[in-house]
């Protein structure tokens, strides 16, 4: 007998990988291998179109089919994803926040035609769209119905999936966005609890303690291991006060911090990217060493994922990374390795009196809605802050600003050292949703959608009527088009301001090259940030924008998802002197051919447009085919050197030369 036995082992959290991609046939593939490596639980990502409630074949959709993640257009997608893999088993996270009740919705309709007791179905919708507002972007609606379609995803569950967690807060994308850690912790907690006041008023009050309990989170963890270990320990204090002060939840285990975690993403790097496993083990370890803290499931990206789409191989090798850690070592041998330590308690409350104050200012504007603005603000100011810093040095990042000198690296060389969504994906997944549109009953589709409508206008419960429009057959684009109608649709507020800044330190040249250039022109410098497409992830174009306004451009950045021929419109109108483009979905290809014939068409050809993303050395050639002027790709991490470049090009423009 060991001086351990088996048996007093803890059990290990839930193996996840984020998955999904091209199709639902071949998603379902993915999913099932993954499940015989070992994995334990699904993570579903969906793609641009499905996150955002448009079909495959809208105009706003195009190039963004299957790129970030799987297409689910109907309840035939749905079927096809989970083919073969019984709903009732089977804990499923669906990583979806606008579009949740129908997915939710899809995702009933299929265990159902599977036999499930949908009473056991267990798993999680994100379904958090404060986020989305104020980092990733795919919100459709204002905040107020919006938050009203949040709570009735949680009252149905209550009543129908009593073991489905209705809400993932998710602090994740606020760190991605430049959050500190006080500000995550904060501007998270202050999501749950403006959906659990909303929710107060929809469930009966003998109910209310479980589903508080039935709230969880899905959180960052970043390099500053000790820090973030901390910062989880200050999140389960937090939560336990909130719960019991403010919502007066006396079972301890409906105060119960209940958090899954994928590991930093903004950290991982272009250059020398081998490290970056080494990143995301330390990650892993700030939220499974504290015994008290440790997350319920864990998923992490793969090492490549700065550079592309992670091949099932990169996947596997970050599955084993927590498998390792789970069954060979002796962590979950033991109790809390922290507990007492004052180090850990003085970090620990000082976090927790920053995320107070925080809190209290929210608290403050009426909550977490109404301060929308102020917190996209607050995060824009942080990212910058954090970019200056890796820029000035202060900030080391091993093989960017300091150690760049490599060998070259064996994993990166090769044809297939990163996946790609094959171009033909798009039009097939087109095919089969108009052959489903073709072959329903287009009644049926109508009257079911008719009564979506009466709930959106009445107030009523929005699940009921959409599980009924997917068993009917109507689509994602169409239950899409029903929640505009009846909630209008919304633009975030950038957090980047037009107003000239303060902040000059360091941009003392860039500043007297745009005043020289702008003297040649005539008037300023005239600089358009646009994000063409779905995509939602903003924190490049912002940080953009916001150098450019302080290097004394004049800048024009209306946020995110616009057409090209918007884009290329206000060009026109802003007569602008270059066009910047930031496009982090894959699908940059369709989206700046299709602005570039535009431009030229507008008779805008001579103004310059700049690119940047995740574009691998191939796609930067062909766009540069095109015309585009420069590409720049996480690498390119000095914003004053791409600074100089935009001067650079206007300079070379002959009205400048004048």
């Amino acid at each position: 007998m060991t001086e351990h036995a088996t048996t007093d082992r803890d059990k290990p959290w839930l193996f996840r990988t984020y998955a999904g991609h091209s199709t639902a046939e071949k998603s379902n593939a993915l999913y099932r291998t993954n499940l015989a490596k070992g994995q334990t639980g699904l993570s579903v990502a969906f793609d641009l179109p499905t996150q955002t409630g448009y079909d495959s074949d809208h105009v706003l959709a195009r190039g963004e089919v299957g790129k970030v993640g799987v297409p689910v257009a109907h309840l035939g997608d749905m079927r096809t994803l989970f083919a073969d893999i019984p709903l009732d088993r089977m804990n499923t996270s669906m990583t979806i926040n606008a579009t949740a009740p129908w997915l939710l919705a899809l995702y009933i309709a299929v265990a159902e035609e599977q036999g499930a007791d949908t009473r056991k179905l267990q798993g999680t919708v994100q379904n958090d769209i404060i986020k989305e507002y104020l980092s990733r972007g795919t919100y459709i609606c204002p905040p107020a119905p919006s938050l009203r379609m949040i709570t009735d995803v949680a009252a149905y569950t209550r009543e129908h999936l009593p073991k489905w967690n209705p809400m993932n807060v998710c602090s994740y994308h606020l760190q991605e966005a430049g959050a500190t850690p006080e500000q995550e912790l904060a501007f998270a907690l202050a999501t749950a609890t403006a959906v659990l006041d909303d929710l107060k008023g929809k469930v009966a009050e003998e109910h209310f303690p479980a589903m508080v309990g039935r709230i969880s989170f899905f959180v960052n963890a970043g390099i500053r291991f000790v820090t973030e270990m901390c910062k989880m320990r200050a999140f389960t204090e937090l939560w336990d006060e909130i719960c019991r002060e403010r919502y007066g939840v006396e079972e301890a285990k409906f105060r119960r911090f209940r958090y899954g975690v994928q590991v930093n993403s903004l950290g991982l790097t272009e250059q020398q990217p081998e490290n970056n496993v080494y990143r995301i083990l330390i990650e892993m370890l700030a939220v499974t060493l504290s015994k008290s803290a440790r997350a319920r499931a864990v998923q992490l990206p793969a090492w490549n994922e700065a550079l592309g789409l992670p091949r099932p191989w990169d996947q596997q090798w970050s599955l084993r990374m927590q498998q390792v850690l789970a069954y060979e070592t002796d962590l979950l041998e033991y109790a809390d390795l922290f507990e007492g330590n004052p180090a850990v308690q003085r970090k620990v409350e000082e976090l927790k009196e920053g995320a107070r104050a925080e809190l209290a200012l929210i608290d403050g504007m009426g909550g977490a809605v109404q301060a929308i603005e102020y917190m996209k603000g607050r995060l824009v100011e942080a990212n910058s802050e954090r970019i200056t810093r890796i820029e000035d040095g202060e900030t080391v990042v091993v093989g960017v600003n300091r150690f760049t000198t490599t060998e070259p690296s064996p994993l990166t060389t090769g044809e297939d050292s990163i996946m790609t969504v094959d171009a033909a994906v798009e039009a097939d997944q087109i095919d089969r949703l108009q052959a489903w549109r073709a072959a329903r009953d287009e009644a049926a589709v109508q009257d079911a959608l008719a009564d979506l409508r009466a709930a959106a206008a009445s107030g009523a419960n929005i699940m009921p009527p959409s599980i009924a429009a997917a068993k009917a057959g109507a689509t994602t684009g169409e239950w899409g088009a029903v929640v505009r109608a009846a909630f209008g649709e919304y633009r975030a507020p950038t957090g980047v301001s037009r107003n000239p800044s303060n902040r000059t330190e360091g941009l003392e040249p860039i500043r007297e090259a745009v005043d020289a250039v702008s003297a040649r022109l005539g008037r300023r410098l005239k600089f358009l940030v646009g994000k063409p497409g779905l995509d939602g992830h903003s924190n490049g174009a912002e940080q953009i924008a916001a150098r450019a306004r302080d290097c004394g451009m004049e800048i024009h950045y209306e946020g995110i998802r616009l057409t090209p021929a918007e884009i290329v419109a206000a060009a026109q109108d802003q007569d602008a002197h270059v066009v910047g483009l930031s496009i982090l979905s894959g699908s940059h290809i369709p989206l700046v051919e299709e602005l570039m014939d535009r431009m030229r068409a507008a008779g805008l050809g001579a103004v310059p447009v700049i690119v940047g993303g995740i574009i691998p050395e191939e796609d930067a050639t062909r766009l540069r085919a095109m015309g585009v002027a420069a590409v720049y790709t996480p690498k390119d991490f000095e914003i004053n050197r791409i600074m100089m470049d935009i001067v650079g090009l206007v300079d070379l423009r002959p009205e400048a030369a004048e």
